[in-house]
């Protein structure tokens, strides 16, 4: 389990990572030791996030070679609030695509659309990649933007 730190107890943490419906920016290593960070869409459940991705991204590959990673949440309109934090990773198949649609519901009311049904094509293979937070940190400038608009 993390340890959490910040402007929230871990209830509130938890509540806010159930709800909000933005990506989670994820930073990692590339294998020659740089530095990489992408958006996923993502499901908080269990302590944990769980992202899909496809099989052969560049992203699989290098979470493969180093599972560190750090995270964030947070609301792209102000009052700025969100969840940062760091992180392992594993990578599993997700062979049925449960994972997948269930972000495409959860980001885009369902699977009645043309990215969906590309993303869920038959030919098309899927990983789940489950992100064991280590540390998370939690901020909410709402009282300090309150007459921002």
């Amino acid at each position: 389990m993390p340890t959490w730190t910040g402007a929230w107890p871990e209830a509130e943490a938890e509540r806010y990572l159930a709800e909000a419906t933005v990506p989670i920016r994820l930073a990692c290593r590339t294998p020659s030791g740089g530095l990489w960070m992408l958006s996923l869409w993502y499901r908080y459940d269990d302590g944990a996030f769980h992202c899909a991705t496809g099989a052969n991204a560049d992203v699989v590959e290098y979470l493969r070679a180093d599972p560190g990673v750090a995270f964030e949440i947070s609301d792209n309109e102000p009052p700025y609030r969100g969840v940062r934090g760091s992180g392992t990773v594993t990578i599993e198949p997700d062979n049925d695509k449960v994972l997948l649609e269930t972000l495409l519901t959860r980001y885009l009311g369902g699977t009645d659309n043309e990215l969906a049904t590309g993303l869920l094509a038959a030919d098309r293979r899927e990983v789940h990649i489950r992100i064991e937070p280590r540390k998370c940190y939690t901020w909410d400038f709402s009282e300090r933007m309150a007459d921002i608009e």
